[in-house]
């Protein structure tokens, strides 16, 4: 699959199978997330592979709305990063979890972006506090987000090229 291929097919996919996605799929898009570019190339960020449905069911709470179907989900992976590394750990961290989005594409698996930073439970507690909890983290350690992972027969259609809004582009 070539890389406009993969863009084309990239969709947030929010409904998942029970089946377990396998370590090598999961491995090949950590990859992408370990090989992505970093400011400096301090690499700040790590990632923790989360598959105990408890812990999934836990952090599907921690955003008021957005996150409920990870409770459903067979996989996921927290992008977080150390912020004593890299002041620019929001911005490393989008790169990561971008990688791995369109990793998963090439893997045949169905993904979802959870943004974390600057959102909020339902019961107004900041989301990143209570994954950091749950994932047993610092105050150092931020999240930017979750890749939801699996399979799924619920798949959108692609993008065609004519989906692009050239309208939203300037030439100066």
């Amino acid at each position: 699959m070539d890389f406009k291929e993969i863009i084309l097919k990239r969709r947030s996919v929010r409904k998942f199978s029970q089946d377990k996605v396998s370590k090598e799929k999961i491995k090949a898009v950590l990859n992408a997330g370990l090989l992505a570019p970093s400011s400096r190339n301090r690499k700040p960020c790590e990632f923790f592979v989360i598959e105990d449905s408890t812990l999934l069911k836990k952090l599907s709470l921690a955003k008021a709305a957005g996150s409920s179907f990870l409770a459903d989900a067979p996989c996921a992976i927290a992008v977080c990063a150390d912020s004593e590394k890299a002041d620019t750990w929001v911005e490393d961290s989008s790169i990561a979890l971008t990688h791995m989005h369109l990793s998963a594409v090439e893997e045949a698996l169905s993904s979802c972006w959870i943004q974390i930073h600057l959102r909020s439970a339902k019961d107004g507690s900041d989301s990143e506090k209570i994954v950091r909890e749950l994932l047993g983290l610092s105050e150092n350690w931020r999240i930017v987000g979750l890749l939801a992972l699996g399979n799924s027969t619920e798949v959108p259609c692609p993008h065609t090229t004519d989906d692009a809004d050239f309208t939203k582009v300037h030439w100066l």
